[in-house]
């Protein structure tokens, strides 16, 4: 069921609360997470029952000395060098876990482009654009938000970019 803004949900995240700010449309979606599970983003599909192409996985890399935000397939990986031309910049190494969690105020696996303690440079890979709607992470392990990537990119600021490969 789509969620409307002013619509305050008990149990909500800051990625939600920033929805719900915007007045975005958005489907919340809920899922038993597996402790055990191999990859968060394909337990996500999974669980959800849609293609890994339209769930997307939020990683946080360091591009000289920045911390920028990728968002990228959850069936492929993160493209360093294409991340660090996307941005301008020269070298991306993936980010500490512990710099990337204190950061945004998520943690590993259920990190959110939306509603981070501190806005990073955000870049969707292209390919969300081929989709009327895409999954992120609502900000904690199980919870996924269906929202279209136009509105993620408005909302985070977001460059569309090619920075994820496939598997």
């Amino acid at each position: 069921m789509a969620k409307k803004a002013k619509k305050q949900q008990s149990g909500g995240t800051p990625a939600t609360a920033a929805l719900a700010a915007a007045g975005t449309a958005y489907t919340l979606h809920t899922y038993e997470h597996d402790p055990a599970a191999a990859s968060y983003g394909g337990e996500a599909a999974e669980a959800l029952g849609v293609t890994p192409d339209r769930v997307f996985k939020t990683l946080v890399a360091d591009v000289d000395g920045e911390l920028t935000v990728a968002v990228v397939p959850v069936a492929g990986s993160l493209d360093l060098k294409a991340l660090a031309s996307a941005v301008g910049g020269k070298r991306a190494t993936m980010a500490d876990p512990a710099a990337a969690e204190r950061t945004t105020g998520y943690v590993l696996g259920g990190i959110s482009p939306l509603g981070q303690r501190k806005r990073l440079r955000t870049v969707l890979d292209a390919s969300a654009s081929a989709h009327g709607t895409i999954c992120v992470s609502a900000g904690r392990r199980g919870l996924e938000v269906e929202l279209s990537p136009a509105d993620l990119a408005g909302l985070t600021g977001a460059l569309l970019a090619p920075v994820g490969r496939a598997a």
